[in-house]
């Protein structure tokens, strides 16, 4: 390990269903753990929303309890890492950083229309072309300009700067650092539509697009550094004065940071509220059947961005608390019903709340329960919700076979659902090879933390292997035509779910 003096890392891991947090010492032990849960509103059919303060607080509470276990500890917390969830954006005050807007999440549906218009439009291509991602409302641009059209429809405010438009990430560095950091993470950047892939910067067509003027953006940065790029530390509750911000990462990049240390060649699947496969993308493979260009980080001592693959399934977790709600239990209850459904049972889930994401990008699908018969009960609907989740995975993957040329030997597998070994095991028998679960579900916390600390100097990235903890292997037993035959029913359930049955 580095000779540097080295100390423990703070690592925030901001998401979706809620704000996380791990103290990780320089031997790579996690000593202390914090959660606070976070809800979502939805006031109209489609959108979903966050409020900004709850998550602010819930950012601080998390920082303050863990700040609090390490001084109880005698442990000298030497930097901070962040990740973030995505796509989500919102409106604030550059002066003050008051939230002037609800967090609109990348859940949120309210820009279809408009979205279907730019698909239809010779802009689509130009969007798809310029930021290697597909026109969807996941994306940040067309929610930001939502936005500005109801808080600046003149955009004079934007364009005087007096308004700040952007994703989690530069509003929580704004929030962190007392308003000192105005700027927003290479990989979150990518995510907004607005950026392109190739150079990591803002696009000006685009801009002009969307009606965004960049005096109404941050700056893009580098993923890492030792504070002089991502700013310090003040008057945030629990936490010293002057803390480096050593590392940001979206959350998905963290999780591939943390299961492939940086090295090309990891594919790996992030199950949540949605899922998320990406590899590293050094061979300029072209994106194609589903899989969008991205870009995974950017580190100081590297200069360039480093470019992925990724593919975003819009519904995975999502299943499991629909199937909870209906069933009037929860997620363990779900895992636990679906145990005892008849093994003859073929019952498909196709979780298209909000349409489908990848591989099919078909907002127009619609969620369906299919293969039900008279003796159907609520354990068959567990074992759906469940299985939903690696259906949509091995179909995924096996567009980044093609895109690979057939070159993934394993899947690494982290979240939250993923600690259902049951799961895991029809994970690798759809997709025919070993899945390897990580050996701790807070996989972006590690990975953010991983990357400050590389940054920091508590940890070379030759270290980095020696300090993740071990994963569990579950390997694939069924033939081809087992697994031929299962797909062959999901992939008939999805044709109804689109309407395109014959």
């Amino acid at each position: 390990m580095s000779a540097v003096s080295r100390g423990a890392v703070l690592a925030l891991d901001q998401g979706t269903s809620g704000t996380k947090g791990l103290l990780v010492e320089e031997d790579g032990r996690v000593v202390a753990t914090a959660h606070r849960p976070l809800t979502q509103q939805y006031p109209e059919p489609g959108w979903v929303e966050q409020d900004p303060a709850v998550l602010w607080r819930s950012v601080t509470g998390v920082a303050e309890e863990l700040a609090a276990q390490a001084a109880t500890a005698g442990t000298r917390v030497v930097g901070l890492g962040l990740s973030v969830q995505r796509e989500a954006v919102l409106v604030w005050d550059p002066d003050t950083g008051a939230a002037l807007s609800p967090l609109v999440s990348w859940q949120d549906r309210r820009t279809a229309e408009r979205c279907a218009k730019l698909t239809a439009s010779p802009e689509g291509e130009l969007i798809s072309g310029r930021t290697g991602l597909p026109v969807d409302p996941m994306f940040s641009a067309t929610k930001a300009e939502w936005l500005l059209d109801r808080l600046d429809p003149s955009r004079e405010a934007a364009a005087a700067g007096r308004l700040r438009v952007g994703t989690v990430d530069a509003w929580l560095l704004h929030r962190l650092t007392g308003g000192a950091t105005d700027a927003t993470e290479t990989g979150c950047a990518s995510r907004t539509q607005l950026v392109r892939v190739d150079d990591a910067e803002w696009d000006p067509d685009l801009l002009d697009l969307f009606r965004i003027p960049r005096t109404a953006l941050p700056r893009i940065a580098a993923s890492d550094g030792t504070g002089e790029e991502l700013g310090h530390t003040r008057n945030v509750p629990g936490l010293a004065d002057g803390l480096p911000i050593a590392a940001v990462l979206g959350d998905s990049h963290a999780a591939l940071f943390s299961q492939s240390h940086g090295r090309p060649g990891v594919v790996k699947a992030t199950y949540g509220t949605g899922a998320s496969l990406m590899v590293l993308n050094p061979e300029g493979h072209r994106p194609a059947g589903g899989i969008a260009a991205t870009l995974a980080w950017r580190r100081t001592r590297d200069g360039g961005a480093a470019h992925a693959l990724e593919a975003n399934i819009a519904s995975a977790g999502t299943a499991i608390r629909w199937a909870a709600r209906l069933l009037g239990t929860d997620s363990a209850g779900i895992a636990a019903l679906a145990v005892d459904a008849r093994e003859a049972s073929e019952v498909y889930l196709v979780p298209a709340f909000s349409g489908l994401g990848a591989p099919y990008w078909d907002r127009g699908a619609r969620a369906l329960l299919v293969g039900m018969d008279f003796d159907t009960g609520p354990a068959e609907v567990a074992r759906a919700a469940v299985e939903s989740m690696a259906f949509q995975v091995a179909d995924t993957l096996s567009r980044f076979d093609t895109v690979l040329g057939g070159s993934v030997a394993e899947l690494r597998a982290d979240g939250g659902p993923t600690g259902n070994d049951r799961l895991m095991a029809l994970q690798a028998e759809l997709i025919g090879r070993p899945v390897l679960r990580a050996g701790r579900p807070e996989v972006s916390a590690l990975g953010v933390a991983y990357l400050a600390g590389t940054a920091l100097g508590v940890w070379d990235d030759a270290d980095l292997p020696e300090l993740t903890p071990q994963g569990t292997r579950f390997a694939s037993h069924e033939d081809g035509a087992w697994r031929n035959r299962r797909m062959a029913g999901w992939h008939d359930a999805v044709a109804c779910a689109r309407g395109k049955r014959t």
